[in-house]
């Protein structure tokens, strides 16, 4: 019995058995037999006059490439390869270049470039089209893909040819290194405001804030105010962005996802002692600030805990689960939307700053990004809350150059310096609480 003759007698098995490990509650219908029969016809068909001889697992793993592809830009195979690269990349460390990379009519896009990166030394932006490898085009391949052509030994030399908005494609040579990277950084702006950067949310990050934020006290007599910079965060681990608003929100829920199935429902509250719980906060954010930056930033924002400043975010609202199919391969399936604390869902819809900053005044160097979100992403899943659920935008502050060098070149940070300012002014750090300082959105 060939390989085929197995996997068709499989499926029509499992047209059988699924119906009874689906929920209780969800009446599932069999798979019809007659598309069973069709699926098994083509990969015979493929299998007999194809051009060149292919091998069944090859067939057989393609189609379920091709099954998760057609769902939305998010669900993938995983093979042993990838496998390992998912490890690597929420552990914090790797070899290659230091991209976000996503998918968008066939091609490779750029979500983000991590910082400090070679990627984002040599200059790769958000919204770039990674069209060539190494001479070799991108296109139709998928994300996981790419990002492993892009990976290799530290030292070598990689050339990727950059396709920009207004510019004719160019070539960065760029070479690899090790992408070991600290999510959390810190620093003082002025005595007694700080400015915290999550440039990923990773296994650590959680601990690497507390560690940050307590360096930040030892040095300080007081904190007047923290700058949270989530821009061109791609996001990360859910449990890490739920540990960083547990360090600002002493109570209250901080995320919630709903599936289809009930075992996909999932809520997460506040539930240790805050570390800052009391000191006015700016959360800084962008196009390029995805997934757990939005939890982070929903959840200060219903909670009134923080104002949100910066451009709409990337507005990818779903939840990916990796469900192994054996020892070496699995299938990344997106399960579930998660929901902010007041019920909002911002799939495809992003977060809207109370305070809006254009992006474009950050550096010379990102004012031709081509801004583009989850929603422009082709099979993007819809808005949970309906299309029309998008917020209205504020309005923009007026500018203050603060003389300090860094804030000069960086106006969205400038701004909120100046907005901890004022609050200072009108609401001294005594009479500030862990309830939040701002107008909540009533989470639950």
């Amino acid at each position: 019995m060939n390989m085929l003759q197995r996997t068709y007698q499989c499926v029509l098995s499992l047209a059988l058995t699924v119906p009874l490990s689906v929920s209780a509650q969800e009446e599932a219908l069999p798979l019809p037999l007659d598309e069973v029969r069709m699926f098994t016809g083509a990969l015979d068909r493929i299998r007999m006059s194809y051009v060149e001889e292919v091998d069944d697992r090859t067939l057989l793993e393609n189609a379920i490439r091709g099954m998760l592809s057609g769902l939305d830009p998010h669900s993938s195979y995983v093979d042993g390869r990838d496998f390992d690269m998912l490890q690597e990349t929420t552990a914090g460390e790797f070899g290659g270049l230091g991209i976000e990379v996503g998918r968008e009519n066939g091609y490779i896009k750029v979500i983000s470039p991590i910082d400090d990166t070679p990627a984002d030394r040599a200059g790769i932006q958000a919204g770039d089209l990674i069209i060539q490898i190494d001479g070799k085009p991108l296109r139709e391949l998928l994300p996981e893909e790419a990002a492993q052509m892009m990976r290799g030994a530290p030292g070598t030399e990689v050339t990727v040819t950059v396709a920009r908005e207004g510019q004719e494609p160019f070539d960065l040579k760029i070479v690899r290194e090790v992408i070991a990277i600290a999510s959390v950084r810190s620093r003082i702006l002025e005595p007694g405001f700080a400015y915290v950067r999550i440039s990923q949310f990773r296994v650590n990050t959680g601990n690497e804030l507390e560690e940050e934020i307590e360096e930040l006290y030892e040095e300080n007599d007081e904190l007047k105010g923290i700058v949270l910079d989530l821009r061109n965060n791609p996001g990360g681990i859910l449990q890490a962005s739920v540990a960083v608003v547990d360090a600002f929100v002493s109570q209250g829920r901080i995320v919630y996802t709903q599936g289809r199935l009930e075992g996909n429902d999932m809520s997460f509250s506040a539930n240790r002692k805050t570390v800052a719980g009391d000191v006015p906060m700016v959360v800084l954010i962008n196009n390029g600030s995805a997934s757990a930056s939005e939890i982070v930033a929903g959840a200060l924002q219903d909670h009134g805990r923080a104002i949100i400043m910066g451009t709409r975010s990337f507005g990818k609202g779903s939840v990916q689960t990796v469900l192994p199919l054996d020892e070496m391969r699995a299938i990344k399936l997106t399960t579930s939307l998660y929901f902010t604390p007041s019920g909002r869902s911002i799939q495809a819809q992003g977060i809207v700053p109370d305070i809006v900053v254009d992006d474009a005044f950050v550096t010379r160097r990102s004012r031709s990004v081509a801004q583009y979100n989850e929603s422009d992403l082709p099979g993007r899943l819809a808005n949970a809350n309906g299309e029309e659920a998008a917020q209205g935008d504020a309005e923009m502050a007026e500018a203050l150059i603060s003389a300090e060098e860094v804030l000069v070149t960086d106006y969205p940070l400038n701004e909120a310096l100046n907005v901890l300012k004022g609050i200072n002014a009108f609401n001294p750090p005594a009479a500030s609480n862990s309830s939040g300082t701002f107008a909540q959105r009533d989470p639950n």
